[in-house]
Order: structure tokens, then C-alpha cells, then sequence
């Protein structure tokens, strides 16, 4: 058993709820992780179509963002976790993001990466996919990627992990739609 199993193992179900809370009961999540800077909040502005209720973890100065999208007839809780480098936390930001996606049982989770620092940020990637989280790699900061000279092969990249990849430029919505479609996919399979 890995890492990983051990972290899962032991954990019951729960909420990460703060003051604030727009009513989501039964709402499917969707939980965005990545390290900090790479567009989370971007994201989930461009899913929840504004910023919405941002409390802080309990017993904690962490804060987390939930809203209400809508993805195809689908309407899920978006919810923007601190910024993570890994699921064996070091700062009370990881183990607060790391507590979300184990404790909260998202039906995907979103790791959105910085495209021109892939190979810094995909180790999260392989732990996400280790842990048998429902996972969909977002390539974000696509263009900055391409002006510095970097191609990246998303369907080979996709074929490899064994997870869906998509590239997108948050800040324009570019590829939002398509990540929105492949979610979509995703949950329904």
C-alpha cells in the first residue's frame, strides 16, 4: 500500500465548511488543486461565473473559495483549494487542501498546472492518480508555454497518465469550454 492509501485509510466522511456557505446540499464537487499561481482562482471564476463565498477552513486562517457552477445540465459545488505542492502536506495550506480532497469525496478534481513548469508539477498529478482520485490534468497558461518555444503533445500526455488532459489560457477562456466538456464526460462515465 502505498503513501497515498495510508493518508486515505482512516479518514471518515465530513465537510470543510466555514461561515458564509451558499446552500449546495447535494451538489456534485468539483475541487481545483495546483500549486500557488498557476490560474486556480482564474478558473474557478470562469466556472462559478464570479467570486463566491470564501471562508475559512475551521480552526484555521486558510482560506478556501466555494461557488455553484453549471457544467452541460450538471450543477456542481466548485470549491478553489490553497495552493498545494503535494498530498504529504508541509504548510497548513496543503493539509487543508489535502483534507478537502480526501475528506469531501469530490466527484473530479482539477489539477491545474503552469504548462511552461509541467514537469515541476506533475509529481501532484501522479499522486492524485495514485491515490485514485478522480483526476483531469488542466494545462493552463497555454500561450506562455507556446511563446517560449514549448509544444506539448496533451494526447499522448492523456494516452500515458491514463487521465483526461486539457490545454487552456484561463485568463482569455480559452479551452475552458473543452475542459468543461471533458468534465462533463468524465463524471457521467
Amino acid at each position: 500500500m502505498g503513501f497515498i492509501k495510508g493518508l486515505i485509510k482512516g479518514l471518515k466522511p465530513g465537510g470543510c465548511h466555514g461561515g458564509g456557505r451558499m446552500h449546495v446540499e447535494g451538489l456534485k464537487k468539483l475541487v481545483l488543486v495546483g500549486s500557488p499561481n498557476v490560474g486556480k482562482s482564474v478558473l474557478f471564476n470562469n466556472l462559478t461565473g464570479s467570486y463566491v463565498a470564501v471562508s475559512n477552513y475551521p480552526g484555521t486562517t486558510v482560506h478556501v473559495s466555494r461557488g455553484r457552477g453549471k457544467i452541460g445540465r450538471e450543477e456542481f459545488e466548485v470549491i478553489d483549494t490553497p495552493g498545494m505542492f503535494s498530498l504529504r502536506p508541509i504548510t497548513e495550506e496543503e493539509r487543508v487542501a489535502r483534507l478537502i480532497l480526501l475528506k469531501e469525496h469530490p466527484e473530479v478534481v482539477i489539477h491545474v498546472t503552469d504548462a511552461r513548469n509541467l514537469e515541476r508539477m506533475l509529481p501532484l498529478t501522479l499522486q492524485l492518480i495514485e491515490a485514485e482520485l478522480p483526476a483531469i490534468l488542466d494545462l493552463n497558461m497555454m500561450d506562455e508555454a507556446e511563446r517560449i518555444g514549448l509544444k506539448i503533445n496533451t494526447e499522448r500526455l492523456e494516452e500515458e497518465l491514463g487521465i483526461p488532459v486539457v490545454a487552456t489560457v484561463s485568463t482569455i477562456g480559452k479551452g475552458v469550454d473543452l475542459l468543461k466538456t471533458r468534465v462533463e464526460e468524465y463524471v457521467r462515465y
